[in-house]
């Protein structure tokens, strides 16, 4: 596997793909990003770790980025090819952001092994988001082209939505080249069996939390203007948020100005996912305001599979690919972007308690329906078949002309 994120814990997609490929007896190793003072090779849980001496810088650019991404690739396919002749690798799996990193598997693939691009977000959509940039714009043609020239390249193609699945298939790719693995919670720490240590609980009153990466499209500044609307009228509301990005140091403005730190709290210590998940189950609400973009209306958050795998109830924004898995009787919806309608919801919601309790018994409707331990199952028969197809492959090349001597 190729990642331009940090193991594990910068892609737990990346993770659990590969432990369960690991737990299927599958040998697995990993290319990555270094922070400082990792070593360059390492084994995490059966999983051997190669790192590349990059480290990410987040919001330095659109060029520092692309520098960055240009830098990795080198690296990477230098690591990647010298790792192949000496491992012989039968299935090479890329993960994007970007797309173009599926390169990194060309030696392999030219000695007939299969490569898989996993497209964790669609770039073009990503890009017009976060740069303001039109999709018929030159540099999103651009980023369209090198996503086509990827996923051709690639043996087999693998997304997190069907929606995402069908913006490829109307952008040129077979439907049958394209596989779902959805991005659901990771039954090993988000399930109903995890009891809520009350120690973890950060303080009484309604507790409200949101966590994961803090970006101004993910809503959280609507997340703590909603607070300051209610919190006269509902004095032990909190909010505490898990998390860290480029727009943190706006949020935590945001809390000193309006004077919230008594109901808003943005915790700046590493919380490992069993923890997490405790602390989670001990909330009485969770948050989820994304705004309703061209990417991130097409998202279906990790964060609310998550609270939906532990009972959670939850407030969402009604983007398109939310309320697609969701309805009303599952989660309480506010119209993306409008603080004060996300307000009225928190108020409501912690008068009516009958309703909170019937949201944190419907919303694992979801789970039911769409648990890792299905989406693991069709992840590693993908693979198994990929295997298969390298091997026979690499049979019928060592076959002299004329048959078998």
């Amino acid at each position: 596997m190729v990642v331009h994120a940090y193991y594990p814990l910068g892609e737990t997609r990346v993770e659990r793909e590969a432990l369960a490929l690991r737990d299927r007896g599958v040998e697995v190793d990993v290319v990555c990003l270094r922070k400082p003072g990792q070593p360059r090779e390492d084994v995490i849980d059966g999983v051997a770790v190669y790192r590349v001496p990059i480290s990410r810088r987040k919001g330095s650019g659109i060029l520092m980025q692309s520098l960055e991404y240009l830098k990795f690739f080198i690296l990477a396919l230098g690591r990647v090819t010298s790792l192949h002749l000496r491992r012989r690798y039968v299935v090479v799996q890329v993960h994007n952001l970007p797309d173009f990193l599926v390169f990194t598997a060309l030696v392999p693939r030219l000695m007939g092994a299969r490569v898989i691009l996993d497209l964790h977000d669609l770039m073009p959509e990503f890009y017009t988001e976060r740069f303001g940039r039109g999709m018929n714009s030159p540099e999103v043609r651009l980023i369209r082209v090198q996503e086509w020239i990827s996923c051709k390249f690639a043996d087999h193609i693998i997304t997190v939505t069907d929606l995402w699945r069908q913006a490829l298939i109307e952008r040129g790719q077979p439907g049958h080249k394209i596989t779902v693995v959805m991005n659901v919670a990771d039954e090993r720490a988000f399930n109903p069996s995890v009891v809520p240590d009350q120690t973890l609980r950060p303080r009484n009153g309604f507790q409200l939390i949101y966590h994961g990466n803090i970006d101004q499209r993910y809503g959280l500044d609507l997340a703590v203007q909603a607070i300051d609307r209610v919190r006269r009228e509902l004095p032990d509301v909190h909010l505490t948020v898990h998390g860290g990005g480029e727009y943190r140091q706006v949020i935590e403005a945001m809390i000193e100005r309006a004077k919230l730190r008594d109901h808003v709290e943005i915790s700046r210590e590493f919380v490992p996912t069993p923890v997490l998940a405790k602390r989670i189950k001990a909330a009485d609400l969770g948050i989820v305001p994304y705004r309703d973009g061209v990417f991130t209306g097409a998202i279906l958050p990790t964060k609310l599979m998550e609270y939906a795998a532990l009972g959670l109830p939850v407030i969402a924004a009604r983007t398109p690919t939310i309320s697609r898995f969701f309805d009303d009787s599952m989660v309480e919806f506010f119209t993306p972007g409008d603080a004060d309608e996300l307000a009225n919801c928190i108020s409501r919601l912690y008068r009516d308690r009958d309703r909170l309790a019937d949201l944190a018994r419907n919303i694992s409707t979801f789970t039911r329906q769409w648990s890792w331990r299905r989406q693991r199952a069709e992840y590693v028969h993908l693979v198994d078949r990929l295997t298969v197809a390298a091997r026979r492959s690499s049979r019928r090349a060592m076959v002299p002309r004329g048959g078998m001597q």
